[in-house]
């Protein structure tokens, strides 16, 4: 006998919760943890049941970048199918992917530069989920301006699309439109992307990588350069736990708990307290309390370990919340609630969701991104509909459409 529960599968005859692949995070040690049964008793703690990973999408609806078998803008979210295992999700520029808990990788929306990864430059336009390929060990998915990366469950490291700037990470500048890998190691944990072709993985071991568009891009490979790189190179020797990256500014929160920025740091988008960019990581302050980041154009959000959530950077359509719409250059508090649990920015709007599992938003609404009918900015938070199942959002960083998962 067997039951299912959030962390994994409980049977009789196993003491051990096998966790399931989940792509919400960015972080390198993963959400889930191994308990035995013994482990959570003694704790007077047990798994909870799975929640149903339900995919939901709102604002901009051209190309089908929806998923909903429409290109009519939507304000509110709409369920993508009846499925309810969908697990990572990315979307940029009118094209969507995203990986299921069984392993399989869908895309939807244009789909142009190899993005869909179909073996086509420049496929039809899908406006609901097709898969690509039939491989089943898919882990993390992101959708970059014309280009892709992921990592599977095997730890290995794919990409594909076009690639002007090495950002493919094949040691040449040639384009691929099917999944190629990335070197032969299977030791990557996760992965995120700049809009401005930079990307930045994480090692199991904790170490960070990156490779890409270094020249114009304000330093965002974190090299102390900005020379193209078409291959992985390791920034520093520390260890890292998060990454996170907008634009061309980008960010991490290393082993110890600390948070570092670089890259642009127009409108203080770095957070140190000046408007400057930095083409090496940078300190924010000297604490060591940053559980989780999100950055966007110009702006970023971080929750400490106490559930607080604090915002700086471009704050012209109140991406910060902080109910105004005046710069901040160093980390400023969004309210006085411990409740918030990840948070996503996009070009000028943020979502987050609580640990009660609400959803709020605030900042830009002109495409209809932040799920509500109300398509005027706000600068303060305000709930996303009455629902309280809400695992994460990400946003385009162009100002179109958001995707929504339960649980």
């Amino acid at each position: 006998m067997s039951m299912r529960y959030k962390g994994g599968v409980i049977s009789a005859t196993s003491p051990t919760v096998t966790p399931p692949v989940d792509g919400e995070g960015g972080s390198a040690s993963g959400i889930w943890s191994l308990k035995t049964q013994a482990q959570y008793a003694g704790s007077g703690e047990w798994p909870k049941p799975i929640l149903d990973k339900e995919l939901y999408s709102s604002g901009k609806g051209l190309y089908g970048a929806l998923g909903t078998s429409s290109i009519v803008n939507t304000s509110s979210p709409v369920q993508i199918g009846a499925e309810t295992i969908w697990n990572a999700l990315s979307t940029n520029f009118e094209t969507a992917m995203a990986t299921k808990t069984d392993g399989t990788l869908w895309y939807w929306g244009r789909g142009n530069g190899g993005r869909s990864g179909t073996g086509t430059e420049n496929p039809a336009t899908k406006s609901s989920p097709v898969q690509i390929g039939a491989l089943t060990n898919w882990s993390i998915i992101r959708v970059m301006a014309e280009d892709c990366v992921a990592v599977k469950t095997d730890g290995t490291f794919w990409s594909w699309g076009t690639n002007s700037y090495g950002q493919l990470g094949q040691n040449n500048k040639t384009n691929y439109f099917s999944p190629v890998q990335v070197g032969s190691l299977t030791t990557w944990s996760t992965v995120a992307t700049s809009l401005n072709d930079g990307v930045f993985a994480l090692k199991t071991d904790g170490t960070l990588w990156s490779w890409g568009k270094g020249g114009s891009s304000q330093g965002q490979l974190g090299h102390s350069d900005e020379v193209y790189r078409s291959s992985p190179v390791q920034i520093g020797s520390d260890t890292w736990s998060y990454i996170a990256a907008g634009n061309t500014t980008v960010g991490g929160i290393r082993t110890s708990g600390s948070l570092w920025m670089w890259g642009n740091g127009g409108n203080g988008a770095l957070g140190d307290g000046y408007e400057e960019n930095a083409s090496s990581p940078i300190q924010v302050g000297a604490l060591t309390t940053w559980a989780s980041l999100a950055v966007g154009l110009k702006a970023a959000l971080a929750i400490k370990t106490d559930g607080t959530l604090w915002a700086w950077g471009l704050n012209s359509k109140g991406p910060l919340g902080i109910n105004s719409t005046i710069n901040k250059s160093s980390p400023v508090q969004v309210g006085a609630q411990t409740t918030w649990k990840k948070p996503s920015v996009g070009r000028y709007s943020s979502i987050v969701t609580k640990t009660d599992g609400t959803m709020w938003s605030w900042g830009a609404n002109a495409q209809g991104e932040l799920g509500r009918t109300n398509l005027a900015y706000n600068s303060s938070p305000i709930q996303v509909g009455a629902a309280t199942n809400w695992g994460f959002a990400t946003s385009t960083q162009d100002e179109g459409s958001s995707l929504f998962r339960t649980g």
